[in-house]
C-alpha cells in the first residue's frame, strides 16, 4: 500500500479556487452532503457567489481533516468502468457542530440566505406522532437553556440551534431566510418546521410571529449513494492524483436533487447544474423512498444475515435479488410517477462494483426508517387486498438482525427498546414490535401473522445459504 500521508497535502491555495463569500449554512456535514449539495453548488454557473459555511455532527473530524486542506476535498466519481476526480470547493468553512457561537453569528449575517440539512430522520428529534419530543432529556435541557439564555454556548440537539439561530437573526434585523432540509423523509420540510416550531413555543413564543414573515420553508428529495470513506480510497487519490486527502468522498455517478420552495434572498443556479424545481416534491420523494431507500432497508438486514457486507455482494444473491424485485413490484405499483425505468437504473446502481457501501450503514436507524420506507406500501397492499409479503419481510429481517447484530455492530438511536422488543418471546412479542412502528398495522391479524412467517422463512433461507458456502 501506498504511504499516501507522504505525498504533498491537498491545499485550496494549489488545487481549488478561491473561497466564495458564505452564503449557506449546512447542518450536519458528511459525505453525502460533500457528493451531493455541495457537488450542485460547485457546479452551478455562479458557484463563485455561493459559499457553504458547513457545521458537522456531533463529531469534530471532519473539521481536523478538512481545515489544513483550506476545507476542499477529492470527489472520487466510480463508474463500473473506472474512476474521475475533482476537487470541490464549495465548502468556504467549516465547523464542530458543537460551535453554537459560530453557528449563531452566521444566522445573523444578513448575506446569509439558506439553511440546508442533512441531519438524518434521528436528527429531528420527533416522537411517534412526529411532534418534537419534549420528554427526550437533551431536547428538554435545551428548551430550558435556551428559555434561560438565547445566548448560551451548549446546545445538543437540532431543533433548539436553529431556534438559537433564528434569535440571533431576529435580534440582528438580518432578513428573510430559506430553511431547506436533505434529509430522507417525506414531507421533510414540513416535518421540520413543524419540530422548530415547536421549540419556538417552548422557547420564545413572540419569534412564531418573526417566523412566518421571514423564514420561508423548502422541501427536498436528495440521491446519491455515497459510501463511508476507507484508507483505500485516500490512496487511490494518492496514487491517481498525487496528493495526500484526507477526507475524499467516494460516489456513483448518478445524482438526483428535486427542491420546491421559496427562496426569498435567491439560491444557486442549482437547476443549471441539473436539480430538478417543481412546485411539488412528494411523488419524488414517494419514489425515491420506497424504490431505492426501502429495497436498501431490506438489503440491510437480510444481508448481514447472509453473511454480505454491502449492496454489490448482497444483489449478487439470486434470493436477495428476487426479494428486492418483490419489493419493488409492490412499491412501484403506488407509485404516481413511472417507476420501471427508475427499477432498472437502481438495479445497475446497486450492482456497481466499485461503490462498496457497507449494509451495516444503511442499517442504522431502522427504528425511524422503517416507518417512512416499508409501512406506507404495506398499508396500500392491505386495504387493497395486495400481497404485502415483501413489507412483512422486511419488517422480519429487521426484528432477526437486532437479535444477531443488536449486540454487536447494531446502530439505532432508540436501540434499547427495539432490541428488547426484538429479543422478546410471547404471544404479543411480534405484534408488539410491530407496534412500534404502525399501530395500524399492529392491529392486522394478517399482518402480524405475516411476519411471524417471514421470521422463520428469513432465517432458514440465511442458514441454509451459510451452510452451502460452508
Amino acid at each position: 500500500m501506498t504511504d499516501f500521508t507522504e505525498k504533498p497535502r491537498l491545499t485550496r491555495a494549489e488545487h481549488g479556487r478561491p473561497a466564495a463569500p458564505e452564503r449557506i449554512i449546512h447542518l450536519g456535514v458528511g459525505n453525502f452532503t460533500r457528493a451531493h449539495q455541495a457537488w450542485y453548488t460547485e457546479h452551478a454557473p455562479d458557484a463563485d457567489e455561493w459559499g457553504i459555511a458547513a457545521f458537522t455532527g456531533r463529531s469534530r473530524r471532519m473539521v481536523d481533516n478538512l481545515d489544513p486542506q483550506g476545507d476542499v476535498y477529492t470527489l472520487i466519481t466510480s463508474a463500473p468502468e473506472g474512476d474521475s476526480f475533482e476537487v470541490i470547493s464549495s465548502l468556504s468553512s467549516v465547523h464542530a457542530g458543537g460551535d453554537v457561537a459560530a453557528l449563531r453569528h452566521r444566522f445573523a449575517d444578513p448575506s446569509i440566505a439558506i439553511v440546508t440539512s442533512t441531519v438524518t430522520e434521528a436528527g429531528y428529534m420527533r416522537d411517534h406522532n412526529g411532534d418534537l419530543d419534549t420528554a427526550n432529556e437533551l431536547v428538554a435541557a435545551d428548551l430550558k437553556a435556551l428559555a434561560d439564555d438565547p445566548n448560551v454556548e451548549t446546545l445538543n440537539t437540532i431543533p433548539a440551534k436553529i431556534v438559537s439561530g433564528l434569535l440571533a437573526r431576529r435580534a440582528a434585523d438580518a432578513g428573510a431566510i430559506t430553511i431547506l432540509p436533505c434529509d430522507n423523509l417525506p414531507g421533510n420540510g414540513q416535518a421540520f418546521r413543524r419540530v422548530v416550531e415547536q421549540a419556538i413555543e417552548a422557547v420564545d413564543p413572540t419569534l412564531l410571529d418573526w417566523a412566518n414573515d421571514n423564514v420561508a420553508w423548502a422541501s427536498s428529495m436528495v440521491d446519491r449513494i455515497t459510501p463511508a470513506t476507507t484508507d483505500d480510497d485516500r490512496e487511490t487519490v494518492a496514487e491517481q492524483e498525487g496528493w495526500y486527502d484526507a477526507a475524499p468522498v467516494r460516489t456513483e455517478p448518478f445524482l438526483e436533487w428535486v427542491i420546491a420552495g421559496d427562496f426569498p434572498k435567491g439560491r444557486p443556479a442549482w437547476d443549471e447544474a441539473g436539480a430538478t424545481i417543481t412546485d411539488d416534491v412528494a411523488p419524488y420523494e414517494q419514489r425515491k423512498l420506497w424504490m431505492l431507500n426501502g429495497s436498501h432497508t431490506t438489503l440491510a438486514y437480510v444481508g448481514p444475515l447472509f453473511g454480505y457486507e454491502s449492496v454489490a455482494e448482497a444483489i449478487q444473491d439470486p434470493t436477495l435479488r428476487e426479494w428486492v424485485n418483490e419489493w419493488w413490484g409492490l412499491a412501484g405499483s403506488y407509485l404516481s410517477i413511472p417507476a420501471d425505468e427508475y427499477r432498472e437504473k437502481l438495479l445497475e446502481r446497486f450492482s456497481n462494483p466499485r461503490i462498496h457501501h457497507h449494509l451495516m450503514q444503511i442499517a442504522a436507524d431502522g427504528s425511524q426508517k422503517i416507518p417512512v420506507r416499508i409501512v406506507p406500501a404495506a398499508k396500500h397492499a392491505l386495504a387493497d387486498g395486495n400481497s404485502f409479503c415483501p413489507a412483512a419481510r422486511a419488517i422480519a429481517a429487521w426484528i432477526l438482525f437486532l437479535r444477531r447484530f443488536g449486540d454487536d455492530g447494531a446502530k439505532d438511536v432508540d436501540l434499547a427498546t427495539v432490541k428488547a422488543l426484538a429479543d422478546a418471546h410471547g404471544e404479543h412479542a411480534t405484534r408488539d414490535v410491530v407496534a412500534y412502528l404502525d399501530k395500524d398495522l399492529a392491529a392486522d391479524e394478517r399482518f402480524v401473522n405475516a411476519v411471524d412467517v417471514q421470521i422463520e422463512a428469513v432465517s432458514k433461507a440465511a442458514e441454509d445459504a451459510k451452510s452451502a458456502t460452508d
